[in-house]
């Protein structure tokens, strides 16, 4: 069976691959559709988180020419993008992130387009869980 898609989707490079996949599964409730394991490393995976999917593999900085990307930890702890996850309750499912390890970069607040936290996952991945208001009280 081929995992579904998107039409676009994120793929994170990240250190500590197997841990990151266990994170996911924690914290957004991901679930893993494949997982290609190379060199001991994670040379690719894809989890379903909410219906949309996502992509990760372990960082192998010997071969950056041909990946074109490091992990943040590469990176002195810095992300170049922030992923948004459109969710149902922006605070369970921030609450939940939290409690699973990630650090809170802002606290869920309302804004004028509904519920928004932002947090940094334990691989330094920004995250922004959104909960929409309802189209007639935007």
């Amino acid at each position: 069976m081929s995992p579904s898609r998107t039409v676009i989707a994120p793929y994170l490079c990240v250190r500590r691959g197997a841990e990151a996949i266990e994170f996911y599964k924690t914290a957004f409730a991901a679930e893993e559709l494949e997982r290609y394991e190379h060199e001991g490393k994670i040379g690719h995976a894809t989890l379903r988180i909410n219906g949309g999917t996502l992509n990760l593999a372990d960082e192998y900085p010997e071969h950056e020419e041909q990946i074109g990307t490091v992990a943040p930890d590469t990176l002195g702890g810095r992300t170049t993008f922030t992923t948004m996850l459109y969710v149902d309750n922006a605070d369970a499912w921030f609450n939940r992130a939290i409690a699973a390890g990630a650090a809170v970069l802002r606290p869920c607040t309302d804004e004028f387009y509904g519920r928004h936290g932002k947090l940094r996952d334990p691989f330094g991945h920004v995250w922004s869980l959104v909960t929409l208001k309802p189209a007639d009280q935007a």
